[in-house]
C-alpha cells in the first residue's frame, strides 16, 4: 500500500530538484507539466502538476512529513538536502503534537512545508509553553516545539529550491 499525493508546483524543474534531493531518487515520470515519483521508503506516489495560475502562497495543507525509523535518517535527509543548498530547521528532542521528536524542516519551491521527523514516544501535552520544558511518558525531558524564526531573505535566495521559511510549529497556536 502506498500513499498518494498530487500537488500544484510553480516551477515543475525546480520541484523536481527538491523532492529528488528529498528523497532521494529521480521520478519516475516527467512529461511536460508533469512528474511523478513512485518511492518505495517511504512508500508514496508523489505527482507534481505545474499551475496553470502562479500559486502566490500555500494555504493548504499546513505540512506533510516523512516518519524515519532513526535519528541517523533524519540526519542523513538533512545532510542531503543542505549539500545541495536547501536550508532545513532541526527541531531535536521536541515536544509536539503529544509525542516527542526529532526532525528536520525544509520547504519546497513553491512553499509545501515538509518534516522528516522519528517519534521517540508519547507526551502528555500538544506544546510546552515557549522556553518551556515538559516530560514525557517516559519520564524524559523533552524541549519545546518551535522552530527559529523565518529565515532572512538572503539565506532563502542563496539557493533557487529555497522559498520563504515559515516557523515551522506543528500546531499553529503552539509557538505563538
Amino acid at each position: 500500500m502506498k500513499l498518494h499525493l498530487s500537488l500544484d508546483v510553480n516551477d515543475l524543474n525546480r520541484s523536481i530538484e527538491f523532492y529528488s534531493i528529498l528523497f532521494g531518487v529521480e521520478p519516475a515520470k516527467h512529461k511536460p507539466g508533469y512528474a511523478k515519483f513512485d518511492v518505495a521508503e517511504p512508500a508514496v506516489v508523489l505527482t507534481l502538476n505545474e499551475a496553470a495560475e502562479k500559486i502566490a502562497k500555500v494555504t493548504s495543507p499546513n505540512h506533510m512529513g516523512v516518519r524515519v525509523a532513526a535519528t541517523e535518517q533524519v540526519l542523513a535527509v538533512k545532510q542531503r538536502l543542505e549539500a545541495k543548498g536547501i536550508s532545513t530547521i532541526d527541531e531535536m528532542n521536541v515536544t509536539c503534537c503529544y509525542a516527542v521528536q526529532d526532525k528536520i524542516w525544509a520547504q519546497d519551491p513553491t512553499g509545501y512545508r515538509w518534516e522528516v521527523y522519528v517519534f521517540k514516544g508519547d507526551a502528555e501535552i500538544l506544546c510546552p509553553a515557549p522556553n518551556a520544558e515538559t516530560k514525557t511518558s517516559e519520564n524524559q525531558a523533552a524541549t519545546v516545539c518551535c522552530a527559529p524564526a523565518a529565515q532572512s531573505a538572503t539565506q532563502v535566495e542563496a539557493h533557487p529550491a529555497n522559498q520563504a521559511a515559515q516557523t515551522a510549529c506543528c500546531a499553529p497556536t503552539c509557538c505563538a
